[in-house]
């Protein structure tokens, strides 16, 4: 599913490292670790680790914010 977020209203990135969430409903969790490239449209990587692995990798702002937060 691709998402558009208005850069007006997206969160300020730095704002959500160190802050966990979910892939989708019942998917492995992940911890946001930093920031990355600025992408066209206003996008923007975020680099995360899942937990369950401790595999780092790259992911779209718009997919994080999609996604629930863990508590």
């Amino acid at each position: 599913m691709q998402t558009h977020i208005e850069p007006a209203k997206m969160p300020q990135p730095a704002n959500l490292l160190g802050t966990w969430r979910r892939f989708g409903a019942v998917g492995p969790v992940y911890e946001i670790i930093s920031t990355g490239d600025e992408l066209p449209g206003g996008d923007r990587l975020m680099r995360i680790r899942v937990v369950e692995t401790g595999e780092e990798l790259d992911y779209r702002l718009a997919e994080i914010l999609d996604d629930p937060r863990e508590r």
